[in-house]
């Protein structure tokens, strides 16, 4: 598999895993799940950087760029 795809692909992974735990953040909010405050904002944390790097890796992954193994 060449190396731009599995960067799109891990991009495609971080995105799903920031969806995931925007939904149990979701959840622990409206109380179906226990929860404080500090794993609220543990989770809130987890989601940003999640989609950063899955927006960082989309793009690099578009513009043909690998930053993965670090050659063009």
């Amino acid at each position: 598999m060449d190396a731009i795809n599995l960067q799109a692909l891990l991009a495609v992974a971080f995105f799903v895993g920031a969806a995931a735990a925007a939904r149990a953040v979701a959840n622990i909010y409206r109380g179906k799940w226990r929860g404080g405050p500090l794993m609220l904002a543990y989770l809130r944390a987890l989601v940003g950087f999640l989609l950063a790097v899955a927006v960082a890796l989309s793009y690099y992954a578009f513009a043909g760029i690998d930053v993965i193994t670090g050659r063009m």
